[in-house]
């Protein structure tokens, strides 16, 4: 079992590992050893997570995930087929331990009664600054 926190583990059954040729680091390595690491995790089918963390996770991965829930990652950062394993699995550990977080809804405040005082004199002074510089036409005749 894959721990991702306290209450979610995952089956190892449930990741499928494809390594494709990787366009990154390697010199002529690249052309003949299959590096990189294509990772695809049925988010829709999964047993392991709860329903509310599938939402987010779907949400959370955009673009990754294709029309029939199945979360796509890429990775191919490395030179070696295990550093690209290591790197993908913990890329998707990260993204469900984010979609496992409740987001806190925010609470509009509204400002106190000080505040609006101190605002209304600042714009009063302001005003005030911008009245006196203004030009009396009564002063000149």
């Amino acid at each position: 079992m894959i721990k991702i926190n306290k209450n979610i583990q995952l089956n190892p059954n449930e990741i499928k590992l494809v390594f494709i040729r990787s366009s990154g680091p390697g010199g002529q390595n690249v052309n003949k050893v299959a590096t990189a690491v294509q990772l695809r995790f049925d988010i829709s089918n999964s047993p392991s997570l709860p329903e509310d963390v599938k939402e987010r996770l779907v949400k959370l991965a955009g673009q990754r995930v294709t029309e029939d829930g199945i979360l796509l990652l890429e990775a191919k950062r490395y030179r070696t087929q295990e550093q690209n394993r290591y790197d993908a699995m913990e890329r998707l550990k990260a993204m469900i331990r984010k979609a496992a977080k409740k987001t806190q809804s925010r609470k509009p405040t509204k400002p106190s009664g000080a505040s609006r005082a101190r605002r209304l004199r600042a714009k009063k002074k302001r005003a005030r600054i911008k009245q006196l510089r203004r030009l009396n036409p009564e002063d000149y005749e």
